[in-house]
């Protein structure tokens, strides 16, 4: 039977990565794609104009995963710093039984000359981010939106960097990570915007906020980007 366009073109990215797998992204052709699964080439191109659209349709299955994690009753009933966490995950554990060739996709978007191919790839980046602030119910706005994004795109990158090195059981290392790194936004956050009035910390709490931002300030001298993981308590019109 003739796969539908969507399957074919799951198939083309399935078949691309089963091929790295067995000697290295960088190895892959076209060719090769069309030949394992008896198509042409020009049906390749009707769903990928070159190579590298391969790689953002990877990336594409892991913003899905990642929106559909939010399709539960509990989703919204968590804090917002854990809602980040689960995205984040989520979008890492889309993509961690080919943990591998990913890394080699991203090694070769790092390549140096391939300008054309590292701006689209920081766009990208930005709408993963964008859809991950959609997802967690983030409606900050102006300059708090701006410091949110900013301290956000930089966990997000740099616990995906960690993430490609980690093999931990379930990616244990980089759960802990992750959660370090959320932690400390959420008191710079706490620092700057204050606690919000529905919240009440305990006292250990408060001790380490007040501790991690006392060593941030010492070093620093003043504040940093946040990142708004604290949901901002505004008046709902009836």
């Amino acid at each position: 039977m003739k796969k539908s366009k969507l399957d074919l073109r799951e198939a083309i990215v399935d078949t691309a990565v089963t091929i790295a797998e067995r000697s290295h992204w960088e190895s892959v052709r076209l060719f090769d794609v069309a030949a394992e699964l008896d198509i042409t080439l020009d049906e390749i191109r009707v769903h990928f104009r070159e190579k590298e659209d391969l790689v953002d349709a990877w990336f594409d299955r892991a913003d899905s995963r990642m929106l559909k994690a939010t399709e539960t009753v509990e989703f919204l009933s968590l804090p917002p710093r854990e809602r980040l966490q689960l995205l984040i995950m989520a979008w890492l554990d889309a993509l961690v039984a080919h943990r591998k060739v990913t890394r080699q996709m991203i090694g070769g978007k790092l390549e140096p000359g391939h300008l054309h191919i590292q701006i689209p790839a920081i766009m990208r980046v930005s709408r993963t981010v964008q859809w991950m602030r959609e997802a967690a119910h983030r409606d900050a706005t102006y300059v708090r939106r701006a410091l949110e994004e900013t301290a956000l795109t930089t966990i997000y990158l740099a616990t995906f960097a960690y993430w490609m090195q980690d093999d931990s059981e379930n990616s244990q290392n980089t759960r802990d990570f992750l959660a370090h790194k959320l932690k400390y936004a959420e008191s710079l956050d706490h620092w700057v915007y204050g606690n919000p009035r529905n919240e009440t910390a305990d006292n250990s709490d408060t001790d380490s906020e007040s501790q991690t931002v006392g060593e941030f300030s010492e070093a620093h001298g003043s504040a940093a980007p946040t990142l708004s993981i604290v949901p901002e308590i505004r008046a709902k019109s009836g």
